[in-house]
């Protein structure tokens, strides 16, 4: 087994790459040839892992030619990378630095390797990003706009609201086109939505921002979501557990959904009001029920089948 650990810094005109023990280093530009570059220079040596950071698009060739030449995959998440560089005393930041740290994280800490999203997963989230950034649009320029007392105005303002109206119908019509030509992803989304509150853009919400959905174990989707508790305590000092981390964006995407569920599903009603009625906060029992129909989720894409409210589901 190869102890070869290479970080790479990723930027959107380089990519640093350093190898451990050996020590050596590599920039090339970040393009088709700089990455048939970089790969002749890893060559035909057992690798254990090549560590990077995911910096939204610009390391999504990389990773593809990486991928396609079958070479084991680390990417970790840069906040946790930071913190690693800060426990190393690292003050300085470069991209050489960088690609440094990155090779002795992947030595020290020999993160999990990872298979690249396919492409159409990568497209969801594109377009589902874009939808949530066009609807953040809508409300801002609404707040903006409310009250004006120019015509000029609001007829500028209710042309610039069809224009935003018209690209989120459009963004949701190639969400929906790309989940039907899919039919492992149709049948996802089917499944998803047979669960009380989840309707057809929460579900391609949940596939694009957790595409481990079915593949892993109840307290790792709670956490990958950032809904599972985390305890604080130091000496006999006891704080309340909190929930902290994880992906905003799925995060979110579960709250409206919940209040809905806690209204139509006999479980999630009766865990959100056993909660209160003990005394927890509102929004407390809200996460619970968050966590519980993300788990519900998760189970019953394990188990390949539909929400049934007449059989109950072990999410525990």
């Amino acid at each position: 087994m190869s102890d070869t650990t290479i970080g790479i810094d990723v930027s959107k005109d380089h990519l640093d790459a350093h190898a451990l023990p050996a020590g050596t280093v590599l920039r090339v530009p970040n393009t088709a040839r700089g990455i048939a570059q970089l790969l002749r220079w890893i060559g035909a040596e057992p690798v254990a892992r090549i560590v990077y950071e995911p910096t939204n698009r610009y390391h999504r060739a990389l990773e593809a030619r990486l991928a396609a030449a079958g070479l084991p995959l680390a990417p970790v998440n840069p906040l946790k990378a930071r913190r690693f560089a800060q426990a190393l005393g690292l003050q300085a930041k470069t991209d050489k630095i960088d690609a440094r740290m990155l090779a002795e994280m992947g030595q020290r800490l020999t993160p999990g390797l990872q298979v690249p999203n396919p492409k159409n997963l990568q497209h969801l989230k594109d377009l589902v990003a874009a939808r949530r950034a066009l609807v953040a649009d809508r409300v801002a320029d609404g707040n903006r706009t409310e009250g004006h007392s120019l015509a000029l105005l609001r007829r500028l303002a209710r042309r610039r609201r069809a224009s935003i109206e018209a690209d989120i119908a459009r963004i949701e019509a190639a969400i929906a086109a790309l989940i039907a030509a899919d039919p492992a992803l149709t049948d996802k989304a089917r499944i998803l939505q047979s669960l009380p509150g989840i309707a057809a853009l929460t579900a391609a919400t949940l596939l694009a921002e957790a595409p481990e959905l079915g593949q892993i174990e109840a307290r790792q989707i709670a956490a990958l979501a950032g809904l599972a508790p985390v305890t604080r305590e130091s000496g006999t000092w006891r704080g309340k557990a909190t929930i902290q981390g994880g992906r905003r964006h799925l995060r979110r995407a579960l709250y409206m959904p919940t209040l809905t569920a806690i209204r139509r599903n006999r479980d999630l009603a009766a865990l959100f009001t056993r909660l209160r009625a003990a005394g927890k906060p509102a929004k407390l029992a809200l996460v619970a029920a968050m966590r519980k129909l993300l788990i519900l989720a998760n189970t019953l894409l394990r188990e390949n089948r539909e929400w049934q409210e007449t059989r109950p589901v072990q999410t525990a």
